[in-house]
């Protein structure tokens, strides 16, 4: 039977995701536009039709216990020389991505990882050396902070292309934006 990937994840709002959008294409990454600015929950996973329902409903049932959360990004990291990324990583909300990554990676989803989970926003990927200097010295100050609201399932197209399929709004309401620094 066919499948079709699909991939769990907490965007960002604007003007963050505008922004670590426009960092990518800057430097050149491919995946600029093709992949949205996000926090993974579930790395690409190849679904059955038959699956999609009941993979939905799981989704479903996590959103409606958690509650909203804010989730701080700050700086520039890297994987380096593990693997060729750089990173805005998160300051706050680390355990509540954990615990949705967990919740998520369970059930009709529960599968092995290549790597173990670490929560953040990849801004640049399979780039040349300079580059992804260029991206960790550039990004060294980034700061953003906001609230989450719930995840979407996102669907890799035929063009490689991921797009927003479903969101699942957390039980607790929330609404997504820019949240003022303490």
């Amino acid at each position: 039977m066919a499948q079709r990937e699909f991939g769990v994840a907490i965007g960002l709002p604007e003007p963050y995701n505008r922004e670590l959008t426009s960092w990518r294409e800057r430097l050149g990454d491919p995946n600029a536009s093709a992949v949205p600015p996000h926090v993974t929950l579930l790395p690409p996973t190849g679904l059955a039709e038959d699956q999609i329902e009941v993979v939905e409903e799981h989704l479903r049932v996590i959103a409606a216990g958690e509650r909203d959360f804010e989730l701080h990004l700050r700086g520039a990291a890297t994987f380096r020389p593990v693997s060729p990324v750089v990173f805005v990583p998160l300051v706050r909300g680390i355990s509540d991505c954990e615990r949705l990554e967990q919740q998520v990676r369970s059930g009709p989803l529960a599968r092995e990882t290549a790597f173990p989970y670490h929560p953040h926003v990849t801004v640049a990927h399979d780039l040349p050396e300079p580059a992804l200097d260029v991206a960790f010295d550039a990004l060294a100050c980034y700061d953003a902070r906001f609230r989450v609201w719930g995840f979407t399932m996102f669907e890799r197209g035929a063009d490689g292309v991921w797009r927003p399929q479903r969101d699942f709004p957390f039980g607790g309401g929330g609404l997504p934006g820019p949240v003022e620094p303490a």
